[in-house]
């Protein structure tokens, strides 16, 4: 009879933060530490990639991710199963939005100031002036 090994696979939770590449989702996994002199608590981040078959999972997901055999040179983690959803596609989203809007800002006061709408008067390159 042969014995089989029965290997521990280590599981984090995380938070999916890029889901750009195929089949490749970035994880980031939080955990907390404690100061050996002052005895604080901190906060330490570190990124994992893990194999996402279908790519169902995206940005913002809360996941559970399974140690496994490797799969590339940075993949040795794998998706296991989605916890729920987070907040920061919501915050990702809103960020955007906001960007647009002061982009379209700025364009339309650069679009003025080219016309002169606001009734001065521009000068060309040349140095002539407009009315």
């Amino acid at each position: 009879m042969s014995e089989q090994k029965k290997t521990i696979k280590r599981k984090f939770n995380g938070i999916i933060v890029s889901d750009k590449m195929d089949k490749t989702v970035v994880v980031k996994v939080d955990r907390v530490k404690l100061h050996s002199k002052y005895h604080k608590r901190y906060t330490v981040s570190k990124n994992y990639k893990a194999h996402d078959e279908k790519n169902e999972y995206k940005i913002g997901d809360k996941v559970v991710i399974q140690e496994v055999r490797p799969l590339s040179k940075d993949k040795k983690w794998r998706v296991i199963e989605k916890v729920g959803k987070g907040l920061v596609v919501d915050e990702i989203k809103e960020k955007e939005m906001e960007e647009l809007d002061s982009a379209k800002r700025v364009a339309e006061i650069e679009q003025r100031v080219e016309k002169g709408v606001d009734g001065s008067i521009t000068e060309n390159v040349d140095g002539e002036k407009d009315n």
